[in-house]
């Protein structure tokens, strides 16, 4: 049944032009093809990414962090209270009036305790600004040497120039260690953002962020083993020259350099939408759809391949529609805020009694950071 399963998922009409085999493929003569099986090393070295990017966050983002002065402010914890806490981890974290008025009475506390517990429970669970401070840094720095680094396999390329030469010869197009690696290790990278993404900060654009996990993992996969290779350095470098710039600016917000912020917000902005809606469906797009069918009739894998391009480029329509109402409020001079992410909520110093006792006011709080007005947008 297994080995059934097995030879239709890799039949060669599925993946490959017809009249074409995975014989064809093979190794020969010196020249070195690309293997479904180079993908397994993808897994193990995803695992080391999230061990150099624990390290990383340590020994690098947070001294970092404390040069650019960014500091924590005390949150006040919500007390102990069994009731609430069930209602908040089962029945929601933003109870209606009615469920407040409930719990009131539950848990013997006035509505406004009660409402007050949920503020201060709301933002235990937020992440610090030191936590966004080290995931930024981190994939600042993954992207930034990725770009360089896959510009540097493809910028001697005759294909790079001439969108043609892409598929002059495929499938039978060998590979070199520049190009296997820089898939490898992109591959490893993506992986790893996988492996985190429950841990890591949550913004309202969660669910886009998983679906652009995924997409980009069978896209890199997908495009090695079918040999798509050429066009697949292609659309990561295009990718990762926008994805710094972003990094960078989440960096400087969290630093509160407003300006810096603003100005590297505006470049982003500008390279988001010059690569991700204008070359990478004019061009790439246009590549991968139209040129093949110049060689080789239509089949699964072409399909295949350009619907995750697809979804790829869907997302990215989204998230530049995000990133241009940003910048327009940042030129009619709108005050903003990180609209993927949650605010701090704040509380009057009004009946800041201890929620559980009813007892003596305490001190007004100061729970989190303020959000700050240079706040940005991301894409993939």
């Amino acid at each position: 049944m297994l080995q059934t399963l097995y030879d239709y998922f890799w039949w060669e009409r599925l993946w490959l032009p017809v009249n074409l085999t995975w014989a064809d493929l093979e190794d020969r003569d010196g020249r070195v093809y690309a293997k479904a099986s180079d993908l397994y090393i993808t897994l193990p070295l995803a695992l080391l990414f999230l061990i150099v990017r624990y390290f990383f966050e340590l020994y690098v983002a947070t001294p970092l962090a404390t040069l650019l002065n960014i500091k924590e402010k005390t949150r006040l914890r919500a007390p102990p209270n069994p009731t609430l806490e069930h209602f908040y981890l089962t029945g929601g974290k933003q109870p209606k009036q009615a469920e407040v008025e409930l719990l009131s009475r539950k848990s013997g506390l006035s509505g406004r305790q009660v409402e007050r517990w949920f503020r201060r429970r709301r933002n235990q669970d937020r992440p610090s600004l030191l936590k966004k401070f080290r995931e930024a840094s981190w994939r600042f720095t993954f992207y930034l040497i990725a770009f360089v680094a896959g510009m540097a396999v493809i910028v001697d390329k005759p294909w790079f120039y001439d969108l043609k030469k892409v598929w002059e010869g495929y499938p039978i197009q060998s590979t070199v260690p520049s190009q296997y690696w820089y898939y490898m290790i992109e591959l490893s990278f993506y992986w790893s953002l996988l492996f985190s993404i429950a841990s890591d900060v949550k913004r309202k654009d969660f669910k886009e962020q998983v679906i652009h996990h995924v997409a980009t993992i069978i896209l890199i996969s997908f495009s090695w083993f079918a040999n798509y290779i050429r066009a697949g350095t292609l659309i990561m470098a295009l990718h990762d020259s926008s994805d710094y710039l972003l990094e960078s600016a989440k960096m400087f917000n969290y630093a509160g350099w407003k300006n810096t912020c603003n100005n590297i917000f505006i470049v982003f902005a500008v390279v988001f939408i010059i690569t991700r809606l204008v070359i990478l469906p004019f061009w790439i797009l246009h590549c991968t759809v139209v040129y093949p069918l110049e060689l080789y009739p239509a089949f699964f894998g072409y399909y295949f391949f350009n619907s995750m391009m697809g979804v790829l480029q869907l997302l990215h329509i989204f998230w530049a529609y995000l990133i241009l109402r940003m910048a327009h409020k940042f030129i009619t001079g709108k005050l903003v805020e990180d609209e993927r992410s949650d605010p701090e909520e704040t509380e009057s110093s009004e009946g800041e009694e201890a929620v559980a006792g009813g007892g003596a006011k305490s001190r007004p709080l100061a729970n989190g950071h303020p959000v700050l007005s240079n706040s940005h947008r991301k894409k993939d």
